[in-house]
């Protein structure tokens, strides 16, 4: 245990100070301060951890991070240690420290009568530390089979079984379709909560662990998948949950009405220095973003900086309460108001705000008519009768989600199937009807969670090991009841 009186002593959360919203409104660059090791908040809040008898945080986490051992040692300024307690279970925690809702707070038992302590600032403390000081070097594998493997998408969950499978002395080749490797995180996550250079520094890593990366191929397209199973002994389909949920209401096709991530792509394309003809741009409109999550908070901080008008945010749901409700107990995750940096910047919020209608000029999109929601006896979500009004909008950004991933030339060149919530069917061990041809993250899970497409991957990755060699020393995440197969 850390600090035996921690928790006495030190009963608030301590974060690291955001930079001045007019400063950072004015860049991309992240939103917090640099976290400096040596922080006395850090030690302070790594010392409120009690090292439970029963962590809840390790079920919290679908990744089973060792949390109470890696802030025992960044209380004890043993870094390299800490380091290595959290790649042990997690391989980009520079993702998950940045990106993550971090379901592992909720379950932290000081959350019973104190604020949890704060392990996501904690986690990316440490592996920021260890990038600093030099811990992060190429795990370069002892022996190489004969074994040749295809990962198909450099999200997450393909990175992670990619690196494992890797280290494990296979051949693995990683396909990703845009010209660059990280899937959502290097084009749908913006900047300002994730910058770029921390996906370049882990590719580094693994491509001099022996990782082979090739951009630009779309497969199905430029190469069948018959073609890519025909050339390698198994194939990992790790490309997302990409359809988007689509807005059914008359306007919808007006010049302005745009999916959130057509938009996010380009604006990180140009953040990163592409040219982008035409680009999709806020400034000085009126913006509409439909869709109260991750995707609609990361619209709202890009439109902000690129200089637009105003941005509304309608969530078609209730507004959730500030605290956990008393029908949501501890560990369980609850379903509070979520108040990201973006929303810290500007913009406004409405709440119970159905769209009904989307009102044009010349094929532009001018307003949207939105209603109170009302909830019917069946649990439907209806406009209400006589609430409409309008608000200006030129530009109508749509962030309600994803249905599940493309599945045209996997179902009509690989034969994959379809399960019942669209995502690809699947076995247990991550094995589809097709030999040799796995499937990992949100194509089979459905839009989820970074930590949860981390934790397919490796799971993945060693039940393709055991499928080539019979048998493996990768390690398996633990699999909750709630893992959401699709068969």
């Amino acid at each position: 245990m850390a600090d035996p009186r921690g928790f006495l002593k030190t009963r608030e959360r301590e974060l690291p100070t955001s930079r001045p919203v007019p400063i950072r409104l004015a860049d991309w660059k992240e939103v917090y301060e640099k976290r400096e090791a040596d922080s006395p908040y850090l030690t302070r809040q790594a010392g409120r951890c009690m090292d439970c008898g029963i962590p809840f945080c390790h079920s919290g986490c679908p990744l089973g991070n060792l949390i109470p051992e890696w802030n025992d040692l960044v209380w004890r300024d043993q870094w390299h240690e800490a380091s290595e307690r959290l790649h042990a279970t997690n391989n980009f925690p520079e993702f998950t420290g940045r990106i993550c809702p971090a379901p592992c707070e909720s379950s932290c038992v000081l959350g019973i009568n104190q604020p949890a302590v704060t392990i996501k600032n904690i986690e990316v403390s440490i592996i920021d530390e260890a990038f600093d000081r030099g811990y992060v070097q190429p795990v370069i594998p002892e022996r190489l089979t004969s074994s040749t493997i295809a990962v198909v998408g450099s999200g997450p969950a393909g990175l992670a079984a990619a690196q494992q499978l890797t280290r494990a002395g296979h051949t693995v080749v990683v396909y990703e379709k845009d010209d660059a490797v990280g899937g959502l995180l290097r084009y749908g996550v913006p900047d300002f909560k994730l910058e770029k250079r921390h996906i370049d520094r882990r590719i580094a890593q693994m491509e001099a662990e022996g990782t082979r990366f090739r951009t630009g191929v779309r497969i199905g397209e430029d190469m069948t998948w018959d073609e890519l199973r025909t050339r390698f002994d198994a194939v990992i389909v790790a490309t997302g949950a990409s359809v988007a949920r689509p807005l059914r209401v008359e306007g919808a096709d007006l010049d302005g009405v745009v999916e959130a991530m057509t938009y996010l792509h380009q604006a990180n394309e140009v953040v990163a220095g592409r040219e982008v003809p035409d680009q999709i741009h806020a400034e000085g409109k009126h913006v509409i973003i439909i869709g109260g999550g991750d995707t609609g908070s990361d619209c709202l901080g890009t439109a902000l900086r690129q200089g637009a008008a105003s941005v509304t945010t309608l969530a078609i749901g209730y507004q959730p309460p500030l605290d956990r409700p008393e029908d949501q107990p501890w560990p369980t995750t609850p379903k509070v108001l979520e108040i990201s940096s973006s929303h810290e910047e500007g913009g406004s919020r409405e709440f119970l705000a159905s769209t009904v209608h989307l009102h044009g000029q010349h094929g532009a999109v001018r307003s949207i008519s939105v209603a109170e929601t009302e909830y019917l006896a069946d649990g439907r979500r209806v406009p209400k009768p006589g609430t409409e009004r309008d608000l200006p909008a030129d530009l109508v950004l749509i962030a309600m989600g994803f249905s599940g991933p493309e599945t045209t030339t996997l179902t009509s060149q690989l034969g994959l199937e379809v399960g019942k919530r669209g995502s690809l069917a699947r076995e247990e061990s991550y094995a589809t009807a097709v030999p040799g041809v796995y499937v990992a993250g949100d194509a089979g899970r459905g839009q989820s969670l970074i930590v949860w497409a981390i934790a397919e991957g490796r799971a993945a990755a060693a039940e393709v090991d055991r499928y080539l060699t019979g048998a493996t020393d990768l390690p398996v995440p633990v699999r909750p009841a709630d893992q959401g197969f699709t068969v």
